[in-house]
């Protein structure tokens, strides 16, 4: 005990525990320090040590006084006093080596010393505290356990509804079951026609490119024959300021002129030859640009269409991803399930075994609770008629008793009368003796005078 592994508590402290948690009633009322220091009395210590083993063991108090008499013992009544002391000590050497508490003997209980005793009662009170704490947390688990089974009941719940929704959405019924066909092939069909529209408006779009590059072109030939015609312009002024007077070179010059004329006709001819064709293109133009205009509103329509197919596809996904996420939560909660379950069911068949174990126990109890008591019973008419015998024998004795005192009474009044007659016996002999000395005498002096005489 000099090494102890739990701490040693004040005498206080202890009897403010006990008082609040072990002792109940007028126990815990008249229980105080007084009784633990400075000398521990015997009957509170012993009656700790029974209150704590009600506690942990439903041992009530009055049961250590029951001792099975297996056999029959000559006087039962001399063994009561004993059997609650050692019950009691069996008890707790049972139980103290839990509390680290090794060598308990009889002293602590027939003779309790202060500090012996306030360092068992200290290493019950932290054997105390460790099964409140552990109580509680046991407590906790199961509280956590039961919220766990709730929650899992809910998600089993929610699964079921989401499977059911996911049903009532991937499932068609019946009388749409047509209209829903209709819709799939016109879909089918529109998707196919949108993409043949679209091939057409990107063919469409590429010879509007190439045409746009060659009315380009075409604009930079156009202004460059303007430059071309401006230049020429400037060199009819000059060669007319450098006109000569020469007829041939006039007419060289003049013939020159008319082909470049003719050349510049022809050029704005094919100019403006080009230039209707382009208009013709560009009205081509609008006009493929209203239709691809309407395409495009199709196209919107239809993609806004789509966007709601894709959103309730997403949708459907998300519901799917959602549904397998709540089927993996829900083989996890089977998993935990299962496992608790089987924690349960191992729980449940360590609780069945200790129940019969503790019925059985019981059953050996009662037996034997019924045993003792029938022993009891026959220690009782055992004692009724040792108690009758006893009674008898008294009776005798008071008689015996009376016989005596009238005895002694009739013994007295002998003895008197033998006192008297051993009083007048012995002034008789007493005379007797005296005459017979007297006689002597005389027969002396007779003797003496008879001498004489001879």
């Amino acid at each position: 005990m000099s090494e102890n592994t739990f701490p040693v508590y004040t005498a206080d402290a202890i009897v403010n525990f006990y008082r609040t948690e072990v002792l109940t009633g007028q126990e815990a009322k008249h229980f105080t320090k007084s009784d633990l220091t400075p000398a521990p009395k015997p009957e509170s210590v012993q009656t700790l040590y029974m209150r704590v083993l009600h506690l942990l063991y439903r041992f009530r108090p009055e049961c250590h006084s029951m001792v099975p008499l297996l056999e029959n013992i000559q006087y039962p009544v001399y063994h009561e006093g004993a059997t609650t002391i050692t019950s009691v000590y069996v008890r707790m050497r049972q139980f103290l080596p839990m509390c680290l508490v090794y060598d308990f003997s009889l002293n602590d209980l027939l003779a309790p010393k202060k500090q012996r005793t306030l360092t068992v009662l200290s290493a019950i009170m932290n054997f105390l505290h460790f099964r409140k704490q552990r109580m509680d947390m046991t407590l906790e688990k199961q509280a956590k356990f039961r919220a766990d089974l709730d929650r899992l009941q809910i998600y089993n719940k929610g699964t079921l509804e989401a499977e059911k929704k996911i049903e009532m959405l991937t499932t068609i019924p019946p009388e749409q079951q047509a209209e829903a066909d209709e819709l799939v092939a016109a879909l089918s069909e529109l998707q196919a026609t949108t993409a043949h529209e679209y091939q057409d408006v990107n063919a469409k779009n590429d010879s509007i490119a190439e045409w746009k590059t060659k009315i380009a072109e075409k604009t930079q030939k156009l202004a460059q024959v303007k430059v071309d015609v401006s230049n020429l312009k400037e060199d009819i002024g000059k060669l007319k300021s450098q006109i000569v007077e020469s007829p041939e070179e006039l007419k060289s010059q003049m013939e020159k002129m008319r082909e470049n004329v003719k050349n510049i006709k022809t050029s704005i001819e094919g100019t403006d030859g080009c230039v209707v064709e382009l208009q013709g293109m560009v009205q081509n133009v609008t006009h493929t640009e209203a239709e691809i205009q309407q395409m495009f509103n199709l196209l919107q329509d239809l993609e806004s269409s789509m966007n709601n197919t894709k959103q309730r596809q997403e949708e459907h996904h998300e519901l799917t991803a959602q549904y397998e996420k709540k089927q993996k939560e829900l083989k996890n909660l089977c998993i935990e399930e299962g496992q608790l379950k089987r924690a349960q069911a191992m729980k449940l068949d360590k609780e069945s075994k200790q129940n019969i174990r503790r019925q059985k126990r019981k059953e050996m109890k009662e037996q034997h609770v019924q045993e003792v008591l029938g022993q009891c019973n026959q220690i009782h008419q055992k004692r009724e008629e040792m108690a009758d015998k006893i009674q008898e024998i008294s009776r005798e004795t008071q008689q015996l008793k009376a016989k005596i005192q009238s005895l002694r009474d009739v013994c007295s009044k002998e003895t008197e009368k033998a006192q008297a007659l051993y009083d007048t016996l012995s002034t008789s002999m007493d005379e007797l003796h005296r005459r017979i000395e007297t006689h002597t005498a005389d027969l002396k002096r007779d003797v003496t005078k008879m001498s004489a005489n001879f």
